[in-house]
This record gives structure tokens, sequence and C-alpha cells, in this order.
């Protein structure tokens, strides 16, 4: 056989068992590494290039090389499921970079980052003063958790005691320009809907390039031609203006009337409405 041949050969051979071997030990492997595992993805990199173009190599050793490195963190890591020691020395452990707000610099210095560095991971977390930070972790895989001092925290509905939402997530019902009639159905909704929803804003299911239905049932569009601008919904804001509308007639009618009774009416219900917006608000806004 010809070298150049036998060099596609077994580039061919080995792109598919490094695939199985990536399929084997499992997404960890693309995204985050312990130490025992980046080696082993090294090596493995490293005899699959030495066997393909060493032609003088024995092909089988060189899978045989490629299946040790494949195996050996497949045990370690069902260890390292039983075995807290052992997850501490495969995986790692996080260390402690700011506590109190104070910044712990002979952690710092243990894991070799510097002032600037840790200020450019800060800054990664969108924060920009050390004092706002009350504990920060430079976790195993070299990512910085940070907690703010409760001072700086994003406000919460929970803070404002309001009710809690939940949100489901948004059901994809058109990608490039493809129907998906199952995803349709679980959105509760059919294509003479969708045809009238892409009728008020003058466009073809042609022209979509993906459309999606949230929780409340409105369709969001992005067309293949973005010099085209697609019209906000207005059915929700519109609906929000409506009971506003209302809300403040129902007050109007409480302050024009003489009827005691009328005006006790009129302004318990125009409450309840304001009640019902204050929770609605935040779905029909936008």
């Amino acid at each position: 056989m010809p070298g150049w041949l036998e060099v596609v050969v077994r580039g061919v051979l080995f792109l598919f068992v490094l695939f199985l071997t990536t399929k084997i030990l499992g997404k960890k492997q693309l995204s985050e590494l312990s130490f025992f595992e980046y080696v082993s993805g090294i090596t493995i990199g490293s005899i699959a290039a030495e066997v393909m173009m060493g032609l003088e190599n024995n092909i089988w050793h060189g899978i045989i090389g490629v299946a040790i490195f494949a195996v050996l963190p497949f045990f370690v890591e069902i260890l390292s499921l039983h075995s807290k020691t052992v997850r501490d020395v495969v995986e790692g452990k996080g260390t402690v970079l700011i506590k109190d707000g104070k910044i712990l610099e002979d952690n710092l210095k243990k894991e070799k980052y510097t002032t600037d560095e840790l200020l450019q991971l800060l800054r990664g977390r969108d924060v920009f003063k050390v004092d706002e930070v009350e504990y920060a972790v430079l976790e195993a895989d070299g990512k910085l958790s940070v907690l703010l001092k409760k001072d700086n925290r994003p406000l919460t509905r929970k803070d404002l005691d309001l009710p809690s939402i939940n949100e489901k997530e948004p059901h994809t019902i058109v990608m490039d320009g493809e129907i998906f009639d199952e995803k349709l159905a679980s959105a509760g909704k059919n294509r003479a809907w969708l045809k009238q929803e892409l009728d008020k804003q003058n466009v073809t299911i042609e022209n979509v390039f993906l459309g999606q239905v949230d929780a409340s049932g409105q369709l969001t569009i992005d067309l293949y031609d973005d010099k085209i601008e697609v019209p906000t919904p207005q059915d929700k804001p519109l609906l929000l203006a409506n009971m506003k509308k209302c809300q403040a007639d129902l007050e109007l009618f409480a302050l024009a009337t003489e009827s005691e009774k009328a005006k006790r009416l009129y302004a318990a219900n125009a409450k309840k409405l304001q009640e019902s917006m204050d929770v609605l608000s935040p779905h029909l806004k936008g």
C-alpha cells in the first residue's frame, strides 16, 4: 500500500476511534476537564498523531494505547463519584479568594494569581469594585463564583413581597421556514392561529427563519431578511393599557356618584383591578 494511502486509512480509522472514545467518556470531556482528564486527552491525541504519521509503527499498538488512556479516566471518574478524597485529588478543590469582603492574599499566591487577574475575573462577573464582594471562590475549573454583599445584590420579587413567577420554556414552532406541528400542538396552537398571527405582521411563513411561542401564547419571529423590522407584538401592552383605563374610570365613577352604595362598589372594584394589574404587569409590559 502506498505511504500516502496508508496515512489516509490510519487517519480515518483513528478519527472514528477518537470519536467513539469521546462519546464513551461523555460530554464532560468537552466542557470541564479535571487535571487527570486534561493529561489523558493530550496523551490520546499524541498517540493518535504518532501512529497516523509513523508508518513504521504498529497500528494496533496505537489503538491499545488510546484504549488504555480512555479506560483509565472512566474508572477514575467512577471512583470520584464514590470518594470525596479521590474527587478532591483528581478534580481539585475550590479556593476562597475573597472572604467577608477581604482579599486573602495567601490563597491568591497559592493559586499563582495576580491582583490584576483577580480583578479581570471579577469584571467577567460584572463586578468592578472589590468592596461589593462578600465571598468569592476560584472553582476547580478556573471559574470565579461570586457572592455580592446584600446591599449590592439585584432586587428580586421576593424582596418586594411579590408572588413568584414560574416561566416555562418557549416552544420553537418554526425553524428555517419549516413548521413543527408537534411543538405547535404542545403550545396549544395550530397552523390557522400561526397564519393569523403572521398575517397581522404582514409576514409569510417562507420568510420566517425562527418562530417561538412563549408561555403566555405570544409569537415572536426572526426573519431571513434582517433589514425588515418586525413590529413588536402589542397585544399584551394594549391589554394592560385597557386595564389601567378601566381602573381609572372606576375611580372616576366613585368620585362622581352621589350614591354611597355605588361609590363603595366602584372603589372596591377599582382596588381589585389595581391588585390584578400589580400581579400581571410583569407579564404584560413590552
